[in-house]
């Protein structure tokens, strides 16, 4: 006996008719007849009386139509369970991440909005460098990461999630304080706190210096932005930072003659070697990621 001789069966029971059964089920009615042949072999017994007009059970089909009913809610119910456990994610989300916090980035928003939306999902978030991240990854010790450095595409699935330009700060008291914009090679001579190296922004400011040929010193090296932002303001050096990222004793300073950028990309281990909660989690961020940038578009009143 199967579920599809039984839908077959319920259609004819209900409709009255080969015909339109057949039409309902979306078959040719000799098709119809023959799963009701079928089942009827299966239980022994005639269950339908052909020839009448409309098609009546026999007191054998009466007696099997509930249940067969009952057997197709009962399956029914068996694939939305399937469903349902396939659309609330559970079990262990690994993520890797540097400080988004003041960057523009709406990360922490998007794992956190993931999160509530999966309450039996085990969610744990470690800070790290772009380059320790991405060997975790590749070790499978992370099921995903937000990373400001280039990753592979031959070796991970990589998505772009948000770019933010760099701005300069200085010391409140600074000479430079009160400078409207600021060249990079009037910045290359001040002493310089700096992200840590295997960061991102780090690896391209390094690259744009190096580009125009200039040196600059680096006095200090953290890996927390605001680490970086408490030590300019105590007048350790100078930084770029994203923008929006201030502290109350710095002073901004938009750069003049350079763009510089610090772009955030989610990062999952090959298809092959990704989790279901990674696999979702991609899924929620680019939904989320395309409000984002719609909402970053819209002119304010």
């Amino acid at each position: 006996m199967e579920l599809r001789q039984l839908k077959h069966f319920v259609a004819l029971a209900e409709e009255r008719s080969f015909t339109r059964a057949a039409a309902r089920e979306l078959i040719v009615q000799s098709g119809l007849s023959s799963s009701i042949r079928g089942l009827e072999q299966d239980v022994g017994a005639a269950l339908v009386r052909r020839g009448s007009r409309p098609v009546t059970l026999t007191a054998e089909g009466e007696a099997l139509l509930p249940e067969a009913r009952r057997a197709l809610r009962a399956a029914e119910d068996g694939r939305k369970a399937v469903r349902d456990v396939a659309s609330v994610i559970s079990g262990r989300l690994s993520v890797g991440m540097a400080q988004t916090s003041g960057t523009g980035c709406p990360f922490l928003e998007w794992l956190s909005a993931f999160a509530q939306a999966h309450p039996g999902l085990d969610v744990t978030v470690e800070q790290l460098s772009d380059a320790q991240m991405l060997d975790r990854l590749a070790a499978a010790g992370l099921d995903c990461a937000l990373t400001a450095s280039p990753a592979r595409a031959d070796v991970f699935d990589v998505y772009p999630i948000s770019t933010t330009a760099l701005q300069a700060i200085v010391p409140a008291g600074h000479r430079l304080a009160r400078a409207t914009k600021v060249r990079l090679a009037d910045l290359a001579a001040e002493r310089f706190v700096e992200m840590q190296p295997g960061s991102g922004t780090r690896a391209r400011t390094d690259a744009i210096f190096a580009e125009r040929h200039l040196t600059r010193e680096i006095a200090c090296t953290v890996n927390e932005w605001s680490m970086l932002v408490d030590l300019v303001s105590a007048g350790m050096g100078v930084a770029l930072v994203p923008e929006g990222l201030v502290g109350t004793a710095v002073a901004v300073v938009p750069l003049a003659d350079v763009t510089i950028e610090q772009r955030w990309t989610l990062v999952l281990p090959a298809p092959g070697e990704q989790t279901p909660a990674a696999r979702r989690f991609a899924q929620f961020v680019l939904g989320r990621q395309t409000t984002y940038r719609t909402s970053a578009r819209r002119p304010t009143a």
